[in-house]
């Protein structure tokens, strides 16, 4: 069985989304294999907020050069979390 741990993988960290974060919605990276519901159960489980949306989105990785080879980056599943507005924020967001 997954942990809250296994499912979120870290805090997506950027103008936007730091944006966001007034509206009470903030974006994490997420296992590939998780679902809405297990993203939902593990954010009130780690962090004790209430959820009231996940909408979760798979990121393609981009294509790169170096010389003459070509790569991609990794790809990865992105959720955007919007909680209750009686819920309390989340505070890993409030040093920034």
């Amino acid at each position: 069985m997954k942990t809250g741990y296994d499912v979120i993988i870290s805090p997506i960290i950027t103008e936007n989304t730091m944006d966001m974060a007034a509206d009470k919605k903030y974006a994490f990276k997420v296992a590939k294999d998780s679902n809405k519901t297990e993203v939902r159960k593990a954010l009130e489980e780690i962090f004790g907020v209430d959820v009231a949306k996940v909408n979760i989105v798979n990121v393609s990785g981009k294509k790169k050069r170096l010389g003459r080879t070509f790569g991609t980056t990794a790809s990865y599943k992105k959720a955007v979390v919007t909680l209750t507005p009686d819920s309390k924020e989340i505070e890993l967001f409030q040093d920034m």
